[in-house]
């Protein structure tokens, strides 16, 4: 059990979110970084799409109500246990004692990530809607009560534990592993071509290609705003603005990026709306996903074009690392009850 004592910038609950209402107008929600969400359910043995704290640069404080553990992952937030000092790792489990305060100081380095996750065992306990316990901001439901956490939250674990002391050696760690709060703006987010692209100038997606691109601060859980080379004057070629192709609504996805008629790309992230009008030049492939969830404001990002056996091999790739790294922890665990039954 915890209590936020600070609730930090942006903190909420998170799942894998509720993609089946889209039909309806709902934002599939989720977490922004669904690797890492996994990661951290992972470590301490829950689904990896259970629900857990979803931390944005400025992450909460919270004080140990009872005894038991929390595993973290994705962006180095600085975290620590205040009475004593003791570094809380991304990629590790950690037992916490009751009566004892977990505080975060902000990113450890300025440049890599921006969101981090903390999971309880079998998820942390708040009610399903509409088969999910993310938040959804925009419409007021889910997680607690439809808003981030504020002073005065409690948050209890689903499942009860009582791991092994030394349960603070478990890490995650798969040979070939993806970490996308490592340096999320280095390598570049693979696209594949968006529905609209031969309505607009060819030059539009070289350019996008080109970049580089910067992720501007009116960003949030909605979508990335990137500053950069001017895509509107490609996309009407040597025409004028008024010949800005007029579409009727059309759905979205996660990864897409759309260009307003300001030539100002958005690239669409968990929250993202279900409808929309822009043109979608482009889509990131799924399994870059985790990494466009961790751009911060003033990141850079850069594109690449790639093709649909690529990002469905990227995706499936992705999965099989997070089933290895899964069957690593229940050998790991398996062993670990084995020598405490021989007495070891």
């Amino acid at each position: 059990m915890l209590e936020v004592l600070e609730p930090g910038i942006l903190t909420t609950i998170q799942d894998a979110g509720r993609p089946e209402w889209t039909h309806l107008g709902v934002p599939v929600s989720g977490a922004c970084d669904p690797w890492s969400l996994a990661v951290a359910n992972l470590l301490v043995d829950s689904d990896p799409g259970a629900a857990a704290v979803e931390m944005t640069l400025v992450a909460p404080t919270v004080a140990v109500v009872e005894s038991g553990v929390v595993a973290i992952a994705g962006a180095d937030l600085g975290g620590r246990v205040r009475e004593t000092g003791r570094r809380l790792l991304p990629g590790h489990v950690h037992r916490l004692e009751a009566s004892t305060t977990l505080e975060f100081s902000g990113p450890v380095d300025p440049t890599i990530g921006s969101r981090a996750y903390l999971a309880m065992p079998g998820g942390v306990a708040v009610p399903n809607v509409l088969g999910s316990a993310s938040t959804c901001l925009s419409g007021g439901f889910g997680g607690m009560d439809g808003r981030p956490l504020r002073r005065g939250d409690r948050l209890a674990a689903r499942a009860s534990a009582a791991p092994p002391q030394d349960l603070d050696d478990r890490i995650w760690s798969v040979p070939g592993g993806f970490a996308p709060a490592s340096d999320p703006g280095t390598a570049p987010v693979r696209v594949v071509d968006g529905p609209h692209l031969d309505l607009l100038d060819g030059a539009v997606m070289d350019a996008l290609i080109a970049g580089p691109w910067a992720v501007d601060a009116a960003s949030d859980r909605v979508g990335l705003r990137l500053t950069g080379p001017d895509l509107a004057g490609r996309a009407v070629g040597r025409g004028s603005r008024s010949s800005w192709p007029e579409l009727l609504s059309h759905g979205v996805v996660w990864g897409a990026v759309q260009l307003p008629s300001d030539g100002a790309p958005i690239i669409l992230l968990a929250d993202h709306q279900t409808t929309g009008g822009y043109p979608v030049v482009a889509v990131a492939i799924a399994a870059d996903r985790p990494r466009l969830g961790q751009l911060r404001p003033g990141g850079s990002v850069r594109f690449e074009r790639t093709d649909l056996e690529t990002a469905r091999h990227e995706l499936l790739r992705q999965r099989e690392l997070l089933a290895a790294g899964a069957a690593m922890l229940r050998e790991t665990a398996r062993w670990d009850e084995l020598w405490r039954s021989a007495g070891g």
